[in-house]
């Protein structure tokens, strides 16, 4: 989280879920859902902050390590997080849909709906709060 280093980001934003993500495999659990940032799918700008870039760098790998493994993932890059109370709306679609911000309660809705969604499959969608109803969002996507 906030006020970590760089080591830390590759530990946790890449190996953590290269760890998770063979652990569903050994276990035989198909789906997984893998959270990553707005921003991830291309090299940090240059000029930046040294953390931040490591944050990204380490959620592209984290991206491409699961786009190489046998599971039915999707990718969830949310925009920015905020601690308000979930609206049950967003705007949910493949890269790229624009810089907003999302509530903690909605990317878990979110989530949760595509768990129970296996026709979503093998997909990188990015996230923030919208006017779309998140079933509806999710129904989109199929």
């Amino acid at each position: 989280g906030p006020g970590s280093g760089a080591a830390r980001k590759d530990s946790v934003d890449r190996g953590a879920s290269a760890l998770l993500a063979e652990a569903a495999e050994r276990a035989g659990v198909r789906r997984f859902v893998q959270i990553s940032t707005m921003g991830a799918g291309r090299p940090p700008a240059p000029g930046g902050d040294d953390v931040w870039a490591a944050y990204v760098n380490a959620k592209n790998a984290a991206e491409d390590d699961l786009r190489d493994r046998d599971l039915d993932w999707v990718i969830v890059r949310p925009g920015g997080l905020t601690n308000d109370p979930g609206t049950g709306r967003v705007t949910l679609a493949p890269p790229p849909v624009g810089h907003g911000a999302v509530t903690r309660d909605d990317v878990a809705a979110v989530i949760a709906a595509l768990l129970a969604e296996p026709k979503v499959d093998r997909a990188t969608l990015e996230l923030v709060n919208g006017d779309v109803p998140i079933p509806e969002a999710i129904s989109a996507l199929i």
